[in-house]
């Protein structure tokens, strides 16, 4: 494969709400499609931008998928203008930043993961080393800290003074807005935190499939709560035969609903990506009927088709795709309930 210049690339780039695949389609019916390989990420144009273009650069020098889409989740890992993942994450209740990821590779069915990871910045990273130097799947607390530093990761703080500032304003409102419910288990309140993540997910010239998910999980939440990004089949899934799906937003209603793994089943049984992150919003709205967070689900399938739907308004691309033919932006869906 050709490698292009930064001036190319940016000729070549584009911006796509949606294709039709036909004038009579309605607009759930739509789709989004790319030539393959593909790398896809759960944002907009900003940090689309920031993720894919150094993940496709990976894969354009490796040719390794599973590199690539490491590249782009480190990216965000590392970068402190982001509270929802690793270096300047939003911590929990008692101010400490905690890690969650998880990494899957279609070759195999292979996957690995860690949650409640302190100190180290790379959490996927870290799953990844579960996923290829151990035949476990899942490591979680000081314990996959000490894995981290048994492979050479370095002890790192992560919480910026940006973040540890937004913590104190946070305590100085905690009784509105914690997670602890009173006795009557009133659960009016107001919900409306940080909960962010990222899924990366990629499919390279031979049609094999890739994906991570990455997170500080939840702001302010209660000390040693796990949420999907590290859940294989919650926060992320794949299927070598079929295509993969991540998740971001509110955590625990993902897990109930094992939410990426009923997206690429129902890919499986014929439903298009996006018809198949739409299904699954729906789910969760028929087990919760209060929703007043929101969820995100990014969907690919090994046609190239590509979906993208959450629960809140949608103002402006909330999914980012690259291929040879350079950036494309999606929209995706409001689910309204």
């Amino acid at each position: 494969m050709k490698s292009f210049d930064r001036r190319t690339f940016v000729k070549k780039s584009l911006t796509l709400s949606a294709l039709s695949l036909g004038a009579n389609k309605s607009r759930a019916e739509q789709q989004v499609r790319v030539l393959l390989p593909v790398m896809i990420c759960s944002r907009g144009r900003k940090w689309g931008e920031r993720v894919l273009q150094p993940a496709w650069q990976k894969w354009l020098t490796s040719q390794n998928m599973l590199d690539a889409v490491e590249t782009g989740a480190n990216v965000v890992e590392q970068d402190p203008d982001d509270n929802s993942v690793g270096y300047g994450g939003l911590p929990n209740e008692e101010g400490k930043v905690t890690l969650d990821a998880s990494i899957m590779k279609g070759p195999g069915h292979r996957c690995g993961s860690v949650a409640a990871l302190e100190n180290i910045v790379h959490a996927s990273s870290v799953a990844r080393l579960v996923m290829e130097r151990t035949d476990h799947i899942m490591l979680v607390g000081k314990d996959a800290y000490r894995f981290a530093r048994a492979h050479g990761f370095k002890k790192e703080n992560l919480l910026t003074e940006k973040s540890r500032i937004e913590w104190l304003r946070w305590k100085e409102t905690l009784s509105e807005r914690d997670d602890w419910l009173p006795a009557d288990h009133d659960t009016s309140r107001n919900n409306e935190r940080i909960t962010g993540t990222i899924n990366v997910l990629g499919i390279d010239d031979q049609g094999n499939v890739f994906g991570i998910t990455t997170t500080s999980g939840l702001a302010y939440k209660i000390p040693g709560r796990v949420g999907d990004s590290p859940i294989i089949g919650a926060g992320l899934y794949l299927d070598n035969t079929v295509g993969a799906a991540g998740a971001t937003g509110r955590g625990e209603e993902v897990i109930r609903t094992c939410g990426s793994f009923l997206i690429v089943e129902k890919m499986r049984d014929g439903m298009s990506p996006q018809q198949a992150c739409e299904y699954a919003l729906k789910r969760i709205a028929q087990v919760n009927t209060d929703i007043d967070f929101n969820v995100k689900y990014i969907a690919i399938n090994k046609k190239g088709q590509i979906g993208c739907a959450q629960f809140k308004p949608i103002k402006g691309p909330i999914c980012s795709a690259i291929s040879s033919k350079g950036m494309q932006y999606i929209n995706g869906k409001q689910v309204k309930i």
